[in-house]
């Protein structure tokens, strides 16, 4: 993609009949997602609300339970996360998703009885197998239903409802401390578990019905879908070079696994996660100051509020980079101006934990919120694989899971070594750890950039031409439109020929 094309003048003008699928799509599909990512990240991060709001009081959490807290939930989101991406090529995502959402809805609730750290561990441990099929099931749902130039925003405003969830749940924790604390006999911070728990149990039974499932195989039960949308949805991803989306085989696994594609953005969206990763830690980081006369600076409201106003500026620049990726149809440039943009905060805090007796306190304040300008690196990444790989959407599907599951892996061990929570807010390495991962998103963004110019991009034009040619009628023929169209291309040898040579990357 060439930087400064814009996409208004390269995209063709939607139909009617396209525009109403499109809306039709970011009403259900988008609505059922955006509101999943708010209660998964809710879900998520309640436990570290939980935590500064009496859990660790009630529980008698005295070390770094809350570290292994979070390991516990990671390896089992870990494990479960690329066959989760499998079975969803098998089985409806209607049915997989929404299926594990309900189950994962009733292990939030139950954390409110957990009378020990132990119960907490065994809980997360559900918690982590279920949620793992989320956020790269809906990230591979929209690269089968929306196109290049509508991509980035659609990824960009879910990943956003990520920060969401982080604001409500500290919003959430305020108000159940103001009116819900000690009712019925339940302190303040299991009222929260309970009611993530049946938001989250209504949220994923409504998934039944609103997604879409995949475009060559409809929800029969999705009300909204209509009878022709099927068939507009497959010429959407004929025009822009893109095939169908088929079940995981192992020939997909071996083009995977001896691909550039399949190590080089794995490795890039780890880095980046990893680099950004201080932000959570805000809250540790106000809890732990303190007065000249030893009293809290923050009051337990006011430590569960404020990171709300960092939560507000990663939704608003998350929305930025979205947009002006799809705009100028570029991820790689966008991708690297997050990343000197988060060395700003990773330089000026590791200055701060090592000397912060010299250091202005106002430089921690201020790199905190840096931090959270630089965490709309996820939907680009994901909207530059599916640029990459058109023609390959089982190797998409494998490479987001591996992807996750690969900062899941990392983040397992990683938390509790560079971010344990009895270091807090002085880490030793934390910081410095964050300055070397985003020197590497830079050495690997270019990198794969010049991958793709040199191997990559000769392999997609050569299928999207024959795609097109595959299924262009000729003029003095009617056209069936009772055919599969993408079927009839897949019967032609030079397409065959095609998707051999450019899935061979």
């Amino acid at each position: 993609m060439r930087f400064g094309k814009l996409a208004l003048t390269q995209s063709q003008k939607r139909s009617a009949e396209e525009s109403d699928l499109v809306r039709r799509l970011d009403i259900f599909l988008m609505t059922f997602g955006c509101i999943s990512q708010v209660i998964k990240y809710l879900d998520q991060q309640n436990i570290n609300n939980a935590y500064v709001s009496g859990m660790k009081e009630d529980l008698q959490l005295n070390g770094n339970e809350l570290n292994y807290f979070t390991t516990y939930f990671n390896v089992a989101y870990c494990i479960m996360l690329i066959p989760s991406q499998i079975i969803m090529t098998y089985v409806r995502p209607s049915y997989w998703l929404s299926g594990l959402e309900i189950i994962w809805g009733l292990m939030t609730g139950l954390i409110a009885i957990s009378k020990s750290a132990r119960d907490v561990y065994i809980l997360r441990v559900f918690l982590g197998l279920c949620e793992s099929s989320a956020w790269p099931g809906m990230m591979t749902l929209l690269m089968h239903w929306y196109t290049p130039t509508e991509l980035a925003k659609r990824m960009g405003f879910y990943h956003s409802c990520q920060a969401l969830g982080y604001m409500m749940s500290g919003a959430l924790q305020v108000a159940i401390l103001n009116t819900l604390h000690e009712r019925s006999g339940l302190a303040g911070w299991r009222w929260l578990f309970v009611i993530n728990g049946v938001m989250t149990v209504v949220v994923g039974m409504l998934g039944f019905f609103m997604l879409p499932d995949l475009p060559n195989r409809p929800n029969p039960r999705a009300f909204w879908f209509k009878e022709g949308h099927a068939r507009l949805a497959m010429e959407r991803l004929e025009r822009h070079g893109r095939a169908e989306p088929k079940k995981m085989s192992l020939a997909a696994v071996k083009r995977t696994f001896t691909s550039w594609v399949g190590y080089t953005i794995p490795l890039l969206y780890i880095a980046t996660v990893v680099g950004s990763y201080g932000y959570q830690y805000f809250n540790l980081f106000l809890k732990a100051l303190k007065n000249p006369d030893g009293t809290p600076t923050w009051t337990t409201t006011q430590v569960n509020a404020l990171p709300i106003a960092g939560g507000s500026i990663n939704v608003v620049f998350v929305w930025i980079w979205a947009i002006l990726s799809d705009l100028f149809q570029t991820r790689w440039h966008l991708i690297l101006a997050q990343a000197l943009i988060g060395l700003i905060p990773a330089i000026a805090m590791s200055i701060w934990t090592s000397h912060p007796d010299t250091t202005s306190i106002a430089t921690a304040y201020a790199s905190y919120f840096i931090s959270y300008l630089c965490l709309g690196t996820s939907p680009l990444i994901m909207s530059w694989l599916s640029d990459l790989l058109p023609q390959d959407p089982e190797s998409r599907t494998l490479i987001v899971g591996i992807s996750v599951s690969g900062f899941y892996a990392v983040s397992a061990w990683s938390q509790v070594l560079i971010w344990p929570a009895v270091e807090a807010p002085y880490y030793k390495h934390a910081w410095q750890s964050c300055i070397a991962m985003w020197i590497l998103v830079i050495v690997v963004t270019c990198s794969l950039q010049y991958i793709d110019i040199k191997w990559l991009l000769p392999k997609r034009e050569e299928f999207k031409v024959a795609v097109l040619e595959g299924t262009k009628v000729p003029d003095n023929e009617p056209e069936d439109t009772t055919v599969d169209v993408f079927a009839e291309v897949s019967d032609t040898a030079k397409k065959r020929a095609a998707i051999e040579r450019a899935q061979q990357v």
